[in-house]
């Protein structure tokens, strides 16, 4: 018996919009670890010296394939780079390069995804774009000045955000650093309960 071809299409859809769940696991397993090792080299680490003597490593809420997401992707072109307010004096240029919608506990969520002037430029960052956002768990559970992911470039109209991939900004460690400010329209409704939890000791 044949499917109509509007069912074939839609389980086809599915199939592809799906996250992998071996997959997603994986690749956070990795950005632990990653993380992990960077923050504990000295020559890579945002931590002053003191933190960084006592750092064995971060506290991450536990994986959830729950969060992540398929996002459907809505491009906005030909917007311009403006400056991104910031915790300290350097401030980088960024643009709207998409807006991203998806659906977590029920509730329709919308991010924008931004594009750095100063990295586009350089071929190692040519596909990266950049996702701050805060949500109800900044604050309490996770650092108060918000979260940080980064992405690549979409090829279609959808994508996946893996929010267990969420970090810290280097300000959240140390006075140094002058980390971008997450624009009051990333504040998600939901609590992201994935990625680094909010660390006041190691």
């Amino acid at each position: 018996m044949k499917l109509p071809i509007l069912i074939l299409l839609l389980v086809a859809y599915q199939t592809q919009a799906q996250p992998d769940s071996t997959a997603i696991v994986r690749e956070s397993k990795n950005f632990q670890q990653e993380l992990n090792k960077s923050y504990k080299n000295k020559k890579t680490s945002p931590l002053n010296p003191t933190d960084l003597r006592k750092f064995k490593q971060h506290d991450f809420f536990p994986i959830s394939t729950n969060y992540a997401v398929t996002a459907k992707v809505t491009l906005t072109p030909s917007t311009p780079y403006k400056p991104m307010p910031a915790t300290g004096p350097i401030v980088n240029n960024y643009r709207a390069y998409a807006l991203v919608d998806f659906e977590l506990d029920g509730k329709p969520c919308q991010l924008t995804l931004y594009q750095s002037k100063e990295l586009s430029s350089n071929p190692a960052y040519h596909d990266h774009l950049f996702l701050p956002f805060t949500d109800l768990t900044s604050g309490s559970e996770s650092y108060g000045g918000g979260r940080y992911l980064d992405v690549k470039i979409p090829e279609g109209d959808t994508m996946i955000l893996n929010f267990n991939l969420a970090y810290n900004p280097y300000c959240a460690y140390s006075n140094r650093y002058s980390c971008p400010r997450v624009p009051s329209n990333n504040d998600l409704p939901v609590a992201i309960k994935a990625g680094v939890r909010f660390e006041s000791a190691y």
